[in-house]
Parts: C-alpha cells; structure tokens; sequence
C-alpha cells in the first residue's frame, strides 16, 4: 500500500487527490506546520534528507517530488486512466504541464510570498526599511512575472476549460495548487476561466474526499 507522508496546506494534497481520482488504497501520515515559522516539522527529516513533503513509500521505495510522484503513480498504477493516448500532442501537454507546475510556475508565487513574509521577520525599527524593499521587488519585478503566468493559464483555459485536451487529465491535478495559490495572494480568481476551473476541479467528489483525509487546505 502507497503511504502519503502529507503535510498539511502544502502541494502534497494533489496527491491525495490523484490517489482519489484513481481509486487506489493508501494511508495518509499527517504533519503539522510550525506554527509561527510555517515550516515543516524536523519529523519529516526521516522520511527523507530534505525534510520536504509530499513524499510517498511503496515497497520500500521513496519517492519525493510531486512530478516524480504523479509519474510513478502513472506508470506504476495508472492504466491509461487521466491520460490521453501516448504520441498525442495532449499527451505531450500532459508531460509540460507536470514538468511547468513545479518549475516556470512556482517560483514567483513563491518569490512573492517570501517578500510578503519578510518585513514580519524584521525588528521594529528595520521593519518599515525591509517592507519598502519588499514592496519595490514586488512591484518591480515579482508582481509581473506572477501576472504574466496567471495571463497564460486564463488564455490556456479559455480553449478548452482543460489544460491538455477538452478533458480532464493529471496535467489539471498538478496545475491545481499554482492556479490555487495564485487565487489566494495574486488575484488570480478574478479572471473567468480560471475561475471556472477552480469551481470545477473542487467540486469532484475526489477532491472533496481527498480533503477529508488531507486535513486544513487554505486553497480550497
């Protein structure tokens, strides 16, 4: 049995989601956020050396990586479902998508909510100097690069609703959490398609079920 080592409101509920939308049996190991750094707990180091989740084991395999994971969980349990046929140009979209969610598409999200952070962690007397520099980074470089990503995936939905194909695949699973985040700190629920998309996605009944096992999930 696939064992999820989860930790709460983080990317790791996509995969509990796709274990949903496959139907497979598997255990959920739950970790809590520090409460005030938000990290992960030290725990999570002895499941693997980066201290990081998602991070699933099968048979004595781990494996970490959210694209990594959704990979094996294709070839190892997949059968075809969530994918279109192989040679496809949507199964080619299918394999961009998995590689641009957590590559192209999270480092700004994450560039920005470093910057929102980072005047918190400041004293009281550098706190206005260090918020002045987080906003100039912000407005100068952070802020266009999340606004020209959230353009590209509203024009990417407005084709087809889906982001490989006219149906639902493991590229929608994976592209969840950046069109998520990007709801939540960079108004990215403001634009129509996306927010159809997310409408849809969290209305499945395998991603309802997938948040009763995972726990608090601020995204949704």
């Amino acid at each position: 049995m696939i064992t999820v080592h989860h930790l709460e409101n983080s990317r790791s509920q996509r995969v509990l989601w796709l274990l949903e939308e496959l139907g497979l049996e598997y255990e959920v190991r739950r970790y809590d956020r520090d409460p005030e750094t938000m990290l992960a707990p030290k725990a999570l180091y002895d499941i693997h050396p980066l201290g990081k989740s998602p991070v699933i084991v099968e048979n004595g395999i781990t494996i970490a990586e959210t694209g990594a994971i959704f990979e094996y969980i294709r070839d190892t349990h997949g059968a075809g479902a969530l994918m279109p046929d192989a040679g496809t140009p949507e199964a080619r979209d299918v394999t961009y998508w998995l590689h641009y969610a957590e590559g192209s598409a999270m480092n700004p999200l994450l560039m920005k909510l470093v910057f929102t952070r980072l005047p918190l962690g400041a004293g009281a007397l550098l706190r206005p100097l260090v918020k002045g520099v987080a906003n100039k980074a912000m407005d100068s470089f952070v802020d266009p690069r999340v606004a020209e990503h959230v353009d590209y995936w509203e024009q990417h939905l407005q084709k087809t609703g889906w982001f490989a194909g006219n149906r639902f695949s493991l590229a929608d699973i994976m592209m969840s959490f950046p069109l998520e985040a990007a709801a939540a700190r960079a108004g990215a629920a403001d634009r129509p398609a996306i927010a159809d998309f997310l409408e849809r996605i969290h209305a499945r009944p395998a991603y309802q079920r997938a948040l009763e096992k995972g726990g608090p999930y601020a995204y949704a």
